[in-house]
C-alpha cells in the first residue's frame, strides 16, 4: 500500500468521530473472561458471543474499526458468512492483533517484553490478502520501586516499531500500544514520568525504522494514579496530567490518539474521555490529533454478562454493547452525560 493510502486508512480510523472496539483478546484470556461469569470455555461458544458483537445493529454510526484476534478473523457465523465480511458490510474495518503475548524480560525481574516478531512479515502479508485493514501490538509495562527498567523501555520500544515497518511495508496500519499498566498505587507523578520516557522511547525508535508517523495510529494508555493508591486526583488533574504528556511526546503528524480503557471501569473509561475532549475544546487546546477510543472490556463488560451463552439474550446484550459505544461515541464530542447512563442496568433487568 502506498503512504498516501496509509495515511487515508489511518485517518478513516480515528478522524471520522467515531471510536475502535477491541475483541482482540487471545483464546486464553476470552476463556478466562468466560470462566469468571460462569460461561462454557469453548470454541462454538467464542464464535457465537463474537457474532453477537459483531452484528450489533447501528454499531457502525459509533464504530469506525474492530480489532479481532486470528480466530475471530477466520470464524463464520451462524449462516456461513466470515464475520470479517460482516464488519465490512457495517462499514467496520476489521484489524488483527498480531502480537503473541509477553514473557519474561531476561535479567529484569517483573518486567515483560512482548513475542511475535519471527515470522511476522508472513503473517502480515497473509492478513492484508484476507482484508484487514490494520494490525496491533501490545506492549505492558508496569511500575513498580525498580521498574520499568530502562532495558525494558527499550526492548518493547525496538519491538514495536519493528513491528510497526513490518505493517506498513505489508500495506497494513499498525496501532501501537505501549500499555504503562494501572495497576500499583503510584501516583499521578509517577505515571506521568513513566508515560513520558516510554512514549519518547517508542516515538525515537519508530523513526529510526523509518516508520510514516500520518500512516500510524498510538493507542496509549491515560496517565493515571495507580489503583490501589487510596489518594486518588481530581479529574481535571488527570485530564492535565494526560494532555501534558501527549503534547510534549506525540508527534504532529500521528494519525490520531485511541486511549485504551486499561481495567477502568465503563463510567471511568467515558468521563475521562469526554473530559479530554471537553478541555480541548473550551480552552482552545486543539490537539493536533483526535482523540478517540479503542476500548475492550470498558465497551464489552456488560454485553458479556447480559448474554451469559444464552441465544435468548443477544438482543439485550447487544443493547449494551451498542450503550456503551454511543456514550465513548458522545465524548469524542465532549457530549456525554450521566444521563446517558440507564438507572439500572439490562444486566439485571
Amino acid at each position: 500500500m502506498k503512504p498516501q493510502r496509509l495515511a487515508y486508512m489511518a485517518a478513516s480510523l480515528v478522524g471520522r468521530g467515531k471510536g475502535l472496539l477491541a475483541i482482540d483478546e487471545s483464546i486464553g484470556t476470552c476463556n478466562r473472561r468466560f470462566a469468571s461469569v460462569g460461561i462454557d470455555q469453548t470454541v462454538e461458544n467464542r464464535r457465537a458471543y463474537r457474532e453477537l458483537l459483531i452484528t450489533t445493529p447501528s454499531l457502525g454510526e459509533s464504530i469506525s474499526g474492530a480489532i479481532l484476534c486470528d480466530e475471530t478473523l477466520r470464524q463464520r457465523d451462524q449462516h456461513g458468512t466470515l464475520l470479517m465480511s460482516r464488519l465490512q458490510d457495517a462499514g467496520i474495518v476489521p484489524g488483527i492483533k498480531v502480537d503473541l503475548g509477553t514473557v519474561a524480560l531476561a535479567l529484569h525481574p517483573g518486567d515483560k517484553i512482548t513475542e511475535g516478531l519471527d515470522g511476522l512479515s508472513v503473517r502480515l502479508k497473509e492478513y492484508a490478502k484476507l482484508g484487514a485493514g490494520f494490525a496491533k501490538w501490545r506492549a505492558v509495562l508496569r511500575i513498580a520501586e525498580s521498574a520499568p527498567s530502562t532495558a525494558s523501555i527499550v526492548a518493547n520500544a525496538q519491538a514495536l516499531a519493528r513491528y510497526a515497518a513490518m505493517c506498513q511495508e505489508a500495506g497494513l496500519v499498525p496501532i501501537v500500544e505501549p500499555e504503562v499498566l494501572m495497576d500499583g498505587n503510584h501516583t499521578l507523578k509517577r505515571c506521568s514520568e513513566v508515560t513520558h520516557a516510554v512514549l519518547n522511547f517508542v516515538f525515537a525508535a519508530l523513526r529510526i525504522q523509518g516508520v510514516a508517523m500520518d500512516g500510524m495510529i498510538l493507542k496509549p494508555n491515560m496517565v493515571l494514579t495507580g489503583a490501589d493508591n487510596p489518594l486518588q486526583p481530581t479529574l481535571e488533574e488527570t485530564t492535565a496530567a494526560t494532555l501534558e504528556c501527549l503534547m510534549a511526546c506525540v508527534p504532529a503528524d500521528v494519525a490520531g490518539v485511541a486511549f485504551l480503557s486499561g481495567g477502568q471501569s465503563d463510567q471511568e473509561a467515558s468521563i475521562r474521555l469526554n473530559a479530554l475532549n471537553i478541555t480541548t475544546s473550551d480552552q482552545g487546546r486543539c490537539t493536533p490529533w483526535p482523540l478517540v477510543f479503542s476500548y475492550g472490556r470498558a465497551l464489552q463488560r456488560r454485553a458479556l454478562a447480559a448474554w451469559n451463552a444464552d441465544a435468548a439474550n443477544v438482543p439485550r446484550a447487544q443493547r449494551e454493547l451498542l450503550l456503551r459505544a454511543r456514550c465513548n461515541h458522545a465524548a469524542l464530542t465532549g457530549r456525554y452525560t450521566a444521563a446517558m447512563e440507564p438507572l439500572t442496568s439490562a444486566v439485571a433487568a
